[in-house]
């Protein structure tokens, strides 16, 4: 078989990513897992995580990310530190084609690009991300028992976000840019008859403000523009999280896999089906509900058992293959 060709190609790394390769490798396929931009996916940039089963004393995402990788690479499975810049899903074997022009044949693909979330850009947030900063209310929120943090965002998610965090957190401010919201009005009332929930709108994070000496980083206060007054105002914080939606990592297959409106790859039913047969989604790319690290492993596996099962059909020629979305 040529370097260039392998059985499975894997497009993405993380939980999602690395599952796949180790189910399908640990089938006696040949696996390459192209690892992109963020080899080990958006767990590389956490501190501790405490919610994946099997770590009872928590890890740090790194190396919890190692640990997955070195897994699959046990049973043959390779990585290529390289991203994907260009995909021909219109015969096969499929053709994959990294930023150096450099091409791959795969039989089949499993797509685990992952998903983004979308952040402010303002200075500071880099800096205190993982170390008060956070993306993740269901990840992090625990960290938060007894604290007073904020949640910035006007839509469902960071109504869903501040009512989490009432479990643990002594108050949540919700920030909002204006007075109106884009959330739904149940979700919109539950948090405004929250006691523990309070708003400070019209306004908007222009800094996160902390401590850092060496390693040791800590968010200490929050810098506020009002947007009517343009009055800036520093507001004590233990965290802030940032809950204005998620970007799914999906732009190399516009016009050719079938994604919702917001550019989640959808598949067919309970599988990882895309409407291409022997291209499969899996992880954050094609998760917009949970998100969660446990729950793109799950589908890493689905993924990777649904590409052998059509792998040895296709070469055994049943048709049992899910018909196109």
């Amino acid at each position: 078989m040529s370097s260039t060709h392998t059985d499975i190609a894997i497009i993405g790394s993380g939980p999602a990513g690395f599952t796949a390769a180790l189910y399908a490798s640990r089938a006696s396929l040949s696996v390459v897992i192209f690892e992109g931009m963020q080899p080990g996916g958006q767990l590389t940039i956490t501190t501790e995580v405490e919610n994946y089963p099997g770590f009872e004393k928590g890890i740090m995402g790194p190396e919890m990310m190692d640990i997955f990788r070195n897994q699959a690479h046990r049973f043959g499975a390779k990585s290529k530190y390289e991203m994907i810049s260009k995909v021909d899903f219109s015969k096969r074997p499929f053709t994959l084609q990294n930023d150096h022009g450099v091409a791959y044949t795969a039989d089949a693909v499993i797509i685990a690009t992952g998903a983004t979330a979308k952040l402010l850009g303002v200075p500071g947030e880099d800096t205190y991300m993982g170390f008060g900063v956070s993306a993740c209310a269901t990840c992090d929120g625990f960290f938060f028992r007894g604290l007073h943090v904020f949640v910035v965002g006007g839509g469902d998610t960071a109504m869903e976000e501040a009512n989490y965090l009432t479990r643990f957190a002594e108050t949540v401010t919700v920030i909002h840019r204006r007075e109106e919201f884009r959330a739904s009005k149940i979700m919109l009332d539950r948090v405004r008859s929250n006691p523990k929930v309070k708003m400070i709108l019209n306004s908007s994070i222009e800094e996160y403000v902390g401590q850092t000496e060496g390693n040791l980083k800590k968010l200490t206060h929050l810098r506020l523009k009002n947007l009517l007054t343009n009055e800036v105002t520093d507001v004590p914080a233990d965290g802030a999280f940032v809950a204005i939606g998620h970007k799914p990592n999906t732009e190399l297959f516009n016009g050719v896999l079938n994604m919702d409106e917001t550019g989640y790859l959808e598949t067919k039913g309970k599988s990882t089906y895309t409407n291409i047969a022997g291209v499969f989604a899996c992880g954050d790319a094609q998760d917009s509900v949970y998100r969660q690290a446990v729950t793109a492993a799950g589908s890493g596996c689905m993924a990777a058992i649904d590409a052998e099962r059509w792998l040895d059909e296709t070469k055994a020629g049943h048709s049992t293959i899910p018909a196109a979305l």
